[in-house]
């Protein structure tokens, strides 16, 4: 079987470089084999290999963007895309998301885009992209989907399309083993607890 794919969005966090470096001299790749995605300030030193967004453009006078051939070149491999954060507070539409897919494929990045209903799945999905579906209402809530309604999604999404597909919202290491297992997700998004090196590291192994 393949090994679950585990990829942290650290979101806006930590306050200081000082601070990521101890998360993730403890967290990091090499330590659990997951995917770290820091805030773009942090990305060249810590040498991480995932980013949590991206501009649809190569270059160009795009003030305060980042583009997917410069991720590449700090030895970036994964792009959290359409988070729900960033389609409510950047108002990202599922437009301009498809525009930012197919940059990142194009750069050859691998693409997790980030939906919690079936609508927001491109028509057409290139093989290499990766869904993770997260419910809004257990989103940063503490409130997890339960297992059952999880696999319910799980199973229609697969049914649609053959891609990777993890779950993400309030994952723990109490239901972290859950998803996996029970649920038949390939990995896991997790959120405020990839912050915090035991319990990340406690759902890395439960999962894996």
């Amino acid at each position: 079987m393949r090994k679950p794919l585990i990829v942290a969005n650290w979101k806006m966090n930590p306050p200081t470089l000082k601070e990521a470096r101890r998360i993730f001299r403890k967290t990091g790749p090499k330590k659990t084999g997951a995917v770290i995605c820091p805030p773009f300030c942090y990305l060249s030193a810590l040498k991480a290999n995932g980013a949590q967004d991206c501009h649809y453009e190569e270059k160009g006078a795009y003030t305060g963007e980042v583009s997917p051939k410069m991720l590449r070149d700090l030895g970036v491999e994964y792009v959290i895309l359409g988070h729900s954060e960033r389609r409510k507070y950047q108002k990202e539409t599922d437009w301009l998301i498809e525009k930012k897919l197919k940059a990142v494929m194009r750069a050859g990045l691998r693409p997790i885009l980030c939906i919690d209903k079936i609508s927001q799945i491109p028509k057409k999905i290139k093989r290499g992209y990766i869904l993770a579906y997260e419910p809004l209402f257990a989103i940063g809530t503490g409130k997890p989907c339960s297992i059952e309604k999880a696999k319910k999604m799980r199973d229609r999404i697969k049914k649609k399309v053959k891609v990777l597909l993890l779950y993400g919202g309030s994952v723990n290491s109490s239901n972290a083993q859950g998803y996996i297992k029970e649920a038949g997700f390939d990995g896991l998004l997790v959120g405020g607890d990839s912050l915090k090196p035991r319990e990340f590291i406690d759902i890395v192994k439960k999962a894996c």
